[in-house]
């Protein structure tokens, strides 16, 4: 497949053009097994400015064959305090390839995002310059490539980092007041990070789509996204962590305006003349799947999430049944003719993919893990939903 034989959106050609130069140069060091610290190649050399050297993790001669390539962004990527911006690159020995989206919570007022108590992570400072990611400690859930019970062990990964503080939508820089202002730039770098996906990977047979929380809203989009850069490939999207927030009118134009995410909507042809209303986070699940109808769609939720939760009651729903919400918008997505195969468990867990209960989750008998390996495999899966999902006090 030509890299620019598709029809794709602006921002997607945008994202193309600008990564090229740093894709092509990341292509060049994959391939050249001498691209070690002992190749004359150093952090100061111009090799380096596109591409980090490769690295591999030490933890165990098991995980050894665990590489991860951090890719500097071109420069009109970047986090929302106007710090550079990274991602990163697994290459795997499968046809199928993984986009994950990062989550890390968002931002939608001088309170929320200023710097004295944000609710989301505002650059990728504190982040692993060996691996993606700045909490895990070890590779768990999707990333513990040395599993053998890990259904995407053997595939490429690219890992986009979240510290934009707009569910990887944002396409614009907001003045909040009280001096915050922010650099909603979620959707350029997604993008960005997608683009380079499609010129490494060309030749992919399938695309997986997951996130976690903030990752997961956007999830849907970039499942539409992907189709337009791989139009042969089987895509699936995993949307863990965001299943119950509302898309009322009122909250989609407010967030819109927050983040500019109305100019970052795709131009397809199925969404055409719709108000940008209709890209609420369950109405984007809607957008996708009628631009795509052969995508799977699946979205995994605790019955209680306590981060969705808390989210719920900061956009104005609290005394509303988390539950219910979840429930009501996966009634709500196929009522509009769009199938979510869903799994809802009990309990307060926020997100789990990247969890070691991955392996260990079974609700009414089903094992996610199983449940999981089967839909990236593309055999049907039931949905699954916990009877006793007991509510917290």
């Amino acid at each position: 497949m030509s890299v620019l034989g598709c029809n794709r959106s602006p921002m997607i050609r945008r994202a193309i053009a600008l990564a090229m130069c740093g894709v092509f140069a990341l292509a060049a060091a994959c391939a050249n097994s001498d691209a070690s610290e002992g190749s004359g190649v150093t952090a100061d050399s111009p090799e380096t400015t596109a591409v980090a050297t490769t690295t591999a993790s030490t933890t165990t001669a098991a995980t050894t064959a665990e590489e991860w390539q951090k890719v500097i962004a071109p420069a009109d990527c970047m986090c929302s305090d106007g710090s550079a911006y990274q991602f990163w690159i697994h290459r795997g020995t499968s046809d199928r390839v993984v986009f994950y989206l990062e989550g890390g919570g968002a931002c939608f007022s001088s309170g929320t995002c200023g710097p004295a108590d944000p609710t989301y992570k505002q650059s990728l400072a504190n982040d692993s310059e060996k691996r993606p990611g700045g909490t895990r400690s070890e590779p768990n859930g999707i990333f513990d490539l040395a599993n053998d019970k890990n259904p995407f062990r053997d595939d490429s990964i690219v890992y986009v980092p979240y510290c934009t503080g707009d569910l990887h939508q944002g396409d614009t820089v907001y003045d909040y007041g009280d001096g915050v202002v922010i650099n909603h730039n979620g959707y350029t770098n997604a993008s960005t990070a997608l683009a380079a996906t499609a010129a490494v990977f060309p030749d992919a047979s399938e695309v997986v789509v997951a996130g976690e929380s903030a990752g997961s809203a956007a999830t849907p989009r970039f499942g539409g996204l992907a189709h337009d850069v791989f139009p042969d490939a089987e895509v699936t999207v995993i949307a863990d962590g965001s299943g119950a927030y509302p898309g009322t009118e009122g909250i989609t134009a407010a967030i819109s305006a927050f983040w500019g995410s109305e100019s970052a909507i795709p131009p397809w042809p199925s969404s055409a003349g719709l108000p940008a209303a209709a890209w609420s986070l369950p109405g984007s699940f809607v957008r996708a799947g009628k631009h795509n109808p052969s995508m799977t769609i699946a979205s995994i939720n605790s019955a209680y999430d306590e981060t969705q939760t808390r989210f719920v009651k900061v956009a104005g729903f609290p005394q509303a049944d988390l539950m219910t919400m979840i429930d009501d918008n996966t009634e709500f997505i196929e009522g509009e003719g769009v199938d979510v195969s869903s799994w809802v468990g009990p309990g307060e867990l926020h997100t789990i993919l990247s969890r070691p209960e991955l392996y260990t989750t079974t609700v009414e008998g089903e094992s996610l893990l199983d449940w999981v390996t089967a839909l990236v495999e593309g055999d049907e899966v039931p949905d699954v939903h916990c009877k006793d999902c007991q509510k917290p006090a």
